[in-house]
C-alpha cells in the first residue's frame, strides 16, 4: 500500500506486512494485572481449554500476567511460582520477569470464566497519574495528507442519548475533517478493556488509510470534511426563525469542533483537566 502510519503520542507498534492498521506487537508493555489461577478458580476448566488446544496446558494452575500497550495486548502463562516471586521483588515496580519459563499469547483472552475473572481496565488510570479512570488520550498519528492534522484516540465520559446515564468510552478523532463519530455507527465503543481501544486505534489507522488512498473529501474516502455547510445552513434556519443577524453557532467545522465537538474535550484532556461529560 505504501503507507506509513506514524505515532505521534504514544509507544511504536509494529503493522503486518499486508495491512497497517493491523498491530502485530510494540516496543513495550505496560504490565496491567498479575494474577494466579488454580483449579479452584471459578471457571477454571473452560479457561484453560484454549492451553489445552495447543498442547500448553501442563500445570496444576498457572501465574499470570497481562501485558498491554496502546493498541495491542498479550497474556503471560507461567507458573505460579514464577509469579510471586515477580510480585515478591516489584515492590518498587522495576522488576522483569523471564518470558521463556512459559508462554504468551496475543491478546487477553475473553469467554467463560474469563470474562468474571479479570476486571474492566482502562488505559488511563489515576493511580498511574490520570485524569481519572478512563478519560484521557490513549495514543494520535499524523495525518498522511493533511500537514499537522492527526487522528486521536481517546477515553472519555459520554452519554449515547441525552437522557441516559454517561458511561466510559473511547473513540477517534480527525483533526482533518472534524466528523463526530457518534454520527458515524460502530465508531464509540464502550470502554471495557484492551480490545475496546485496539478497535478504536485500528479504525483510526484505518480512516488515515482511506484518506491515504481516496484523499480528503472524495466520496469514497472516511475523511471527509463538511466545510461548514451544515452549520450555515443551521446558523440560516436559526436567523431566519429569530430575525437576528448574528450567528447561533461558529460558522466553520474546526471553530465549532473546538469549542462544542471532540476537540473541545481533547483540549481538555491534553491540558489534565477533567472534560463535562460529552452529550450531556
Amino acid at each position: 500500500m505504501g503507507i506509513t502510519i506514524t505515532n505521534t503520542y504514544g509507544t511504536p507498534h509494529h503493522v503486518s506486512e499486508d495491512h497497517p492498521a493491523h498491530v502485530t506487537s510494540c516496543d513495550r508493555y505496560r504490565l496491567s494485572l498479575v494474577a494466579t489461577i488454580t483449579p479452584t478458580t471459578p471457571g477454571y476448566e473452560d479457561m484453560v481449554d484454549m492451553l489445552k488446544e495447543n498442547g500448553h496446558d501442563t500445570r496444576e494452575g498457572y501465574g499470570l500476567i497481562f501485558l498491554e500497550s496502546e493498541e495491542f495486548s498479550a497474556t503471560y502463562f507461567g507458573s505460579i511460582e514464577q509469579i510471586e516471586q515477580y510480585k515478591r521483588e516489584n515492590t518498587d515496580g522495576k522488576a522483569t520477569f523471564d518470558a521463556s519459563q512459559g508462554v504468551m499469547y496475543a491478546q487477553w483472552p475473553h469467554g467463560k470464566g474469563w470474562d468474571t475473572f479479570i476486571p474492566r481496565t482502562f488505559w488511563n488510570v489515576q493511580a498511574r497519574g490520570g485524569i481519572a479512570d478512563g478519560i484521557g488520550l490513549v495514543t494520535a498519528f499524523a495525518h498522511t495528507e493533511t500537514p499537522g492534522a492527526e487522528v486521536i484516540v481517546y477515553e472519555f465520559e459520554g452519554k449515547w442519548l441525552r437522557d441516559r446515564e454517561p458511561e466510559q468510552l473511547v473513540t477517534y478523532h480527525c483533526t482533518a475533517c472534524h466528523l463526530d463519530t457518534f454520527h458515524d455507527s460502530g465508531h464509540v465503543h464502550e470502554n471495557t478493556g484492551p480490545s475496546s481501544r485496539r478497535w478504536a486505534a485500528r479504525q483510526a489507522r484505518q480512516h488515515i488509510i482511506s484518506a491515504h488512498r481516496h484523499g480528503v473529501g472524495d466520496t469514497n474516502s472516511a475523511c471527509r470534511p463538511n466545510n461548514g455547510a451544515m452549520l450555515r445552513t443551521v446558523n440560516a434556519l436559526a436567523r431566519d426563525m429569530w430575525g437576528t443577524t448574528g450567528n447561533a453557532l461558529p460558522d466553520t467545522d474546526d471553530a465549532f469542533c473546538a469549542t462544542k465537538g471532540p476537540c473541545s474535550i481533547i483540549r481538555e484532556l491534553r491540558a489534565g483537566v477533567r472534560p463535562p461529560v460529552y452529550r450531556a
